[in-house]
């Protein structure tokens, strides 16, 4: 019989927890129930347990003390991973003329200004991440309903509202993580695959890390980063202990 790959979502960690199966049953004994691990440690459990016949994505993460119904308490960046994320990114941009060329030479994967709009407005999406120079985000607002509840619409706060297509398409290329807090508080991301080295692994959640880190609202009182989870796409959640990752 095909092993189960159905999830429920653990309320504790904001983590899709799987279940059922040999597999997560065997990766569950490698864990101490309710012990909070040192990163290297958790690193090395979750990357071990990882034996899907897919390259399992690992995901990360944080409960904040925050509370994202208060506009200035929004946790929101991006930011490049060291050792890239392990997946080709395609890129679109909005742009005409010598910035559209130059998007092109850059290695854009789309580029157009009133043809793309009308590509996605048929459903045609072939990109992961969305670009556009400054002059044309007036034309962009015409697709906004659909590229922003799949977190592509262009953002000057994350560097994809730019005329320097250039540098906005290497750095997408060459592996960026976008954090934003959910409504319940949480920040979700994924920064690795398992097939990285556990160094590569480490240093990945590290700069998330520091990331949310300095993103910290000044509004907030109290303890920032209550908590730090783990985990492989079929894998158990692993609690990371937050002071051995701050040293």
């Amino acid at each position: 019989m095909a092993e189960k790959k159905t999830t429920k979502k653990s309320k504790a960690s904001g983590l899709r927890a799987p279940r059922g199966g040999k597999r997560l049953e065997a990766a569950n004994k490698t864990l101490e129930e309710g012990k909070v691990y040192p990163l290297n440690e958790a690193v090395k459990l979750v990357k071990g347990n990882a034996k899907a016949k897919f390259d399992e994505t690992i995901e990360v993460v944080f409960n904040l003390g925050v509370d994202p119904r208060h506009s200035d308490q929004i946790v929101r960046g991006v930011i490049a991973m060291p050792n890239g994320i392990g997946k080709k990114v395609r890129v679109a941009v909005f742009a005409r003329d010598a910035k559209a060329e130059a998007a092109q030479k850059a290695g854009a994967d789309v580029v157009g200004a009133e043809e793309l709009v009308e590509e996605i407005k048929a459903g045609t999406i072939n990109f992961d991440v969305c670009i556009a120079t400054p002059d044309l985000m007036g034309l962009v607002g015409g697709v906004a309903r659909i590229l922003g509840p799949k977190g592509l619409m262009p953002n000057p706060k994350l560097g994809t509202v730019t005329d320097k297509v250039e540098a906005a398409i290497k750095n997408a290329k060459a592996g960026q993580v976008e954090y934003r807090t959910e409504k319940t508080g949480l920040v979700h991301a994924g920064v690795a695959k398992a097939s990285f080295t556990e160094k590569a692994i480490e240093e990945n959640i590290l700069a998330l890390f520091n990331a949310v880190k300095q993103a910290k609202p000044s509004g907030v009182k109290g303890t920032y980063m209550e908590k730090l989870t783990i985990s492989s796409t079929m894998g158990p959640g692993v609690q990371v202990d937050i002071n051995s990752v701050a040293a």
